[in-house]
């Protein structure tokens, strides 16, 4: 028997959402880029008539956001006029531009609105105990989620009250969500610790970091025994799509039902040994990390210098073997349309 979650999370619909309240309110999006302009696009489909978008002097996004037809502020001019204060700039941006422009001219009783909850979690941000402070965290990429909102359908969001000044924290929260489409798929209420740790655990273990490094290893450990690079480039990496696409849609046991006997029998009796015990050794260690603050300490030490760190493994990461085998596929494919 299939095991059943013991206390599912609450989770809302369009149904359970007043959307009235998010359009009686002026919404100030801070930051236009991939989350911003969703948020901001969707937003305005939904009925929020009064939204202004807030950029930093010589924003690249500037024009962007004026061509879309959003009046656009410094940070601390379109704070200072609004109801609902999204921040969807870069989450190790947020403790100067908190500090510096929405802190000092946000005014009393206005309502914090974060896609992320790391700011908030790990003190980067404090926010006034006046403020309303909300988790609004829709699962997707930006262009992804507007696309989807287009075609009348939306993504789930993790939502979440970290304080409630007003008393209506909970009702404004589903509101903007729902005015993000979210309300079409499913808005599950959760903490913003629950939501900052898991993202950061499943991003460094599975999504980006895992799946990079199982990847590029099993791409190299081929190439190295000598097999040829464009062959371990499908069977390694092109590949994963499909599979977990079929993940995706079915399920990973049912998708199992549909790929061939040979690789799901395969992958019964290799999948633990690679993942094995020194493998969740390691997710205990990155997990107390995460949880103990260790690892915004050190995000936040490398962008205060400059993020050296990061732009040295960014350009390593475009060097590796992998990436030129990848682009010689695609110069091959290219071909061929021409």
């Amino acid at each position: 028997m299939t095991q059943q979650i013991a206390t599912p999370l609450p989770t809302f619909h369009d149904r359970d959402c007043d959307l009235s309240i998010i359009r009686g309110k002026r919404v100030a999006v801070i930051g236009y880029g991939s989350q911003g302009r969703t948020h901001a696009l969707n937003l305005r489909d939904s009925g929020v008539a009064d939204i202004v978008v807030g950029l930093k002097a010589g924003s690249a996004t500037r024009a962007k956001a004026e061509a879309d037809g959003f009046t656009v502020l410094t940070a601390g001019e379109a704070a200072a006029s609004a109801d609902v204060v999204a921040v969807m700039v870069s989450d190790e941006a947020h403790r100067d531009l908190w500090r510096d422009e929405l802190e000092p001219n946000i005014k009393p009783g206005a309502a914090l609105i974060f896609a992320h909850g790391l700011s908030v979690r790990f003190g980067l941000v404090q926010p006034r105990a006046d403020l309303d402070v909300i988790l609004a965290s829709p699962k997707g990429i930006g262009p992804r989620i507007r696309d989807l909102y287009e075609a009348g359908e939306g993504v789930f969001c993790l939502f979440g009250v970290h304080q409630d000044a007003s008393g209506g924290a909970h009702s404004l929260g589903l509101s903007y969500a729902a005015a993000l489409g979210c309300g079409r798929k499913g808005i599950l209420e959760t903490t913003f610790a629950a939501e900052c740790e898991s993202d950061l655990f499943g991003e460094q273990v599975v999504l980006c970091g895992g799946v990079a490094e199982l990847v590029d290893g099993a791409f190299m450990k081929l190439v190295e025994a000598g097999y040829p690079p464009e062959v371990a480039w499908f069977e390694c990496f092109y590949e994963l799509k499909l599979v977990t696409d079929l993940m995706f849609d079915m399920g990973i046991a049912r998708a199992f039902g549909r790929i061939s006997n040979t690789a799901e029998y395969g992958a019964y009796l290799t999948g633990p040994r690679i993942i094995g015990e020194p493998s969740k050794a390691a997710m205990d260690e990155v997990l107390s990390e995460v949880r103990s603050g260790a690892f915004v300490k050190k995000l936040m030490t490398d962008y205060d210098a400059g993020s050296p760190e990061l732009l040295a493994r960014r350009e390593a990461l475009g060097l590796r073997t992998i990436e030129s085998v990848g682009a010689h596929l695609a110069a091959v494919a290219a071909k061929a349309k021409g």
